[in-house]
């Protein structure tokens, strides 16, 4: 008797059209080969076999046949049997909201840096969980408002900051004592992670029910990934680290980089189809993962979406580098030219540009001016000396943001300044970024020069799930601060850096916490909510909730501290 097929991980709703509204995709992973399917209440559905890497089985699935500006709920059949929603579910059912065509409104929910929730009952020593916490809040009230899309800005899994459950795995596998330690090493070991973060039950619905786009961050694959020309070289030569950026390559494919792409891109990927006709598609996927690493410009990560009247552009801020000391870039010349031509491309298509970068683009001042000042002495400008002790200090307070590649920083500024103005420009640019542990907002001048007819913001949001030592707390707090901007200014003089082509002020924050941050586009006015998750206060009844600790006007006039120029 053939054994039933069950469904491992998903189902995540991922990509939603806001073209037609016509069409979704759904991703699911089963236990083995099958004929994975979604039907919706309202009767549109689709249906395709799973494909096979390394004795894991997956599957695509594109739904059509949905009627825009309405929500269907769906089901998931493995093979004829129904698997989704499970049989004792206390959530509300997974729908698919398929968006009004022609729609002018987007609320668009993002943040970064996700350890797994802790298991239920146990003490979680970061505090709650803001992932968690949103889809407790909206499965508990149908008629809360939800995100049409949550952006997850990098670091959804850690392979180098395992769990104590996982690193118990782990020791079963292998000896500990051996490098890389209770780090990931290959891709059984990923699929663990993800099996981790998203068999949470609260997490599972939420990205069964609103749509998600992902981009990688460093923690995907390692700590500082891609910092610099030298710790590649030294990561080339461990006998761990090819199996390693193999294996977080295949894996970020797999999970999260196949559901970020349309229907049409799919259909039209020459990867994809030559996987589905396999009878195990291990081999050319891991020979792709093998050219991404050895030849980054090859490969594009970097996606745009519009989502009626607001574009984003995700771009890769990890695996498109330049990394030799005198070009140094944050992005390669050919993915540049994308991110400009996606920039610039039809600018009277949309009123709302949101530029989805893991890294945040203005840091606190006096980073910013550490970063550029350490990218010098690294590129030699003070000696070999100097160069040596930058590449140290480099690695070890992790200078690497666009600060650390000021090219690539002031090209930024440029194209954001160039899409910014004109008759044609959209109301509001906005940088979306995560990694630094703390949130806040930022607003650029350009020194005097014309400014730009958008309001443009740098909008950080950071963790979802995860801790920030108080001495590093205390540091993002000084590097906002009027003697914090004096030390960068010696910094960037010692360098001989220059002035970057534009100077900001903090308008919001820092922020610390577990957080989520949300935009509502509407027409040519934008708002912006930051919500903290905080901790149960004891009762019997009690659970963690998200509390708003700031809400405002993006579209207004600008806000200014009065102490915050320099």
């Amino acid at each position: 008797m053939t054994a039933t097929a069950g469904l491992r991980l998903g189902p995540l709703l991922r990509y939603v059209d806001w073209e037609t509204g016509g069409s979704a995709t759904v991703w699911v992973e089963t236990d083995r080969p099958c004929v994975a399917e979604v039907r919706c209440a309202d009767g549109a559905s689709g249906a395709t076999p799973t494909f096979r890497i390394a004795d894991h089985h997956y599957a695509l699935v594109t739904v059509s046949g949905l009627t825009p500006g309405t929500t269907t709920a769906y089901e998931v059949l493995l093979d004829g049997d129904r698997v989704w929603p499970l049989a004792d579910s206390p959530f509300p059912a997974s729908t698919i909201t398929a968006p009004a065509v022609p729609s002018d409104e987007v609320t668009v929910s993002f943040g970064s840096c996700r350890w797994a929730a802790a298991p239920v009952g146990e003490h979680d020593p970061v505090g709650p969980d803001a992932l968690d916490t949103l889809a407790a809040h909206l499965a508990a009230d149908p008629t809360a408002t939800r995100p049409d899309v949550l952006l997850l800005l990098g670091d959804q899994v850690y392979a180098d900051e395992t769990s104590t459950a996982t690193r118990e795995w782990l020791a079963e596998r292998r000896d500990l004592r051996v490098p890389p330690g209770a780090e990931v090493t290959d891709y059984e070991e990923y699929t663990r992670l993800y099996d981790e973060s998203w068999l949470d039950p609260e997490v599972r619905w939420l990205l069964s029910t609103v749509p998600s786009c992902m981009i990688f961050d460093d923690h995907d694959l390692i700590d500082d990934w891609n910092t610099s020309a030298a710790w590649l070289t030294e990561m080339r030569a461990t006998p761990w680290w090819r199996e390693r950026v193999l294996s977080g390559l295949i894996s970020y494919w797999v999970y999260q980089h196949l559901g970020n792409l349309s229907p049409a891109d799919l259909e039209s990927d020459a990867l994809y189809a030559e996987i589905r006709s396999a009878a195990d598609g291990t081999a050319p996927l891991r020979d792709f993962a093998a050219r991404a690493d050895a030849e980054p410009a090859g490969v594009r990560w970097s996606y745009r979406r519009d989502f009626g009247r607001t574009r984003l552009l995700m771009v890769d801020t990890r695996a498109a580098r330049v990394l030799e000391e005198r070009h140094r870039a944050m992005l390669d010349p050919e993915e540049a030219r994308w991110v400009r031509d996606q920039a610039l491309a039809r600018r009277d298509s949309y009123d709302h540009l949101l530029i989805g970068t893991s890294l945040p683009w203005l840091l606190p001042p006096l980073i910013h001016d550490a970063e550029s000042w350490n990218a010098a002495l690294c590129r030699g400008d003070r000696g070999a000396r100097w160069a040596r002790f930058g590449e140290k200090v480099r690695r070890g307070a992790d200078l690497e943001h666009w600060a650390a590649f000021p090219d690539s920083f002031a090209e930024l500024a440029g194209l954001i300044a160039e899409t910014g103005s004109g008759p044609d420009a959209p109301a509001t640019i906005c940088v979306l970024s995560g990694d630094v542990h703390h949130a806040y907002v930022a607003e650029p001048d350009w020194r005097g020069a014309a400014e730009p007819d958008a309001r443009v913001l740098q909008l950080t949001c950071s963790p979802v799930h995860n801790s920030i030592p108080r001495l590093i707390r205390l540091g993002f707090r000084f590097g906002w601060s009027r003697l914090g901007r004096r030390l960068g200014h010696l910094l960037a003089r010692h360098g001989r850096t220059g002035r970057p082509p534009v100077h900001w002020d903090r308008s919001g924050g820092p922020w610390f916490g577990n957080q989520l941050m949300t935009l509502t586009l509407h027409g040519r006015t934008a708002r912006m909510r930051l919500e903290q998750a905080q901790a149960p206060s004891g009762g019997p009844d009690s659970r963690a909730r998200l509390l708003t600790v700031n809400e405002r006007e993006l579209t207004g006039a600008r806000f200014r501290r009065s102490h915050g120029r320099g």
